[in-house]
């Protein structure tokens, strides 16, 4: 991982949510978009393709930083949005940046106070949540979790808890680029959402752990500061854990 990751080291990363603490509800949640997540995966096998290829396809050379498909996927009934590109080296194919924006947000889900704001924060209806980033093999398939620093995607921070709660709100249903492909990426994001939120508490943990290390400087916008936490996913050893429940 990034440099920036090993210098917070320290900052423990809390255990995702262990399948056995799970309540019948929250099993039965997990179930079902395990399902469903994995009929999209068979609908993209069975047509010979996979979730990368689909963002790719028609879109010409696949540059590093360029967004994937262009313009990004944008729901403008959900009011949710994901992109795909890559620029790491560290193995990965690429990874998707998911986002949440103000419309569907509750009103009570206000833009976390606290920091300098050196530089503007999207406002009013333009205002947005970045979730989470899904790291992709080159065979199209999830490997990883990461979450990231403001600066990463321009967003307007939100606290941890507040982020959270917009989980339940993700989702992208229509058929750009690809329905299966929009199906899929919903209901991983509900599957494997222990593991998200294990990284956002994460993140809020190793922002106050660097400005308070780094008090002259705007956390926000500091560049030594980008990937703030990293979990390896396993999908399949995953929904065997929360069958076995």
């Amino acid at each position: 991982m990034s440099s920036d990751w090993s210098a917070m080291s320290e900052v423990a990363l809390q255990p995702p949510t262990l399948a056995a603490t799970l309540d019948a509800s929250e099993r039965a949640a997990l179930l079902l978009a395990a399902g469903q997540q994995q009929q999209a995966l068979k609908a993209l096998s069975r047509g010979g393709t996979n979730v990368v290829a689909e963002i790719l396809k028609g879109q010409g050379t696949f540059y590093e930083m360029n967004h994937f498909p262009e313009g990004d996927v944008f729901d403008d009934q959900s009011h949710c949005q994901y992109y795909y590109h890559a620029h790491r080296e560290d193995g990965e194919h690429g990874h998707f940046h998911t986002f949440v924006r103000r419309p569907v947000m509750p009103a009570d889900i206000q833009p976390a106070p606290g920091f300098a704001r050196t530089e503007p924060w999207p406002e009013g209806d333009d205002e947005l949540a970045h979730l989470i980033c899904i790291s992709m093999d080159s065979w199209g398939l999830p490997v990883g979790l990461f979450a990231t620093n403001r600066w990463v995607t321009d967003q307007t921070w939100y606290s941890a808890e507040d982020s959270i709660r917009l989980l339940d709100a993700f989702a992208v249903y229509h058929a750009r680029p690809n329905l299966a492909v929009n199906q899929w990426l919903t209901q991983f994001m509900r599957l494997h959402r222990p593991q998200i939120a294990a990284l956002l508490r994460h993140r809020d943990q190793v922002i106050a752990a660097w400005q308070q290390a780094h008090p002259e400087r705007d956390v926000m916008e500091d560049r030594e500061l980008e990937i703030t936490g990293y979990l390896a996913v396993d999908t399949d050893r995953w929904i065997s854990a929360v069958h076995e429940t």
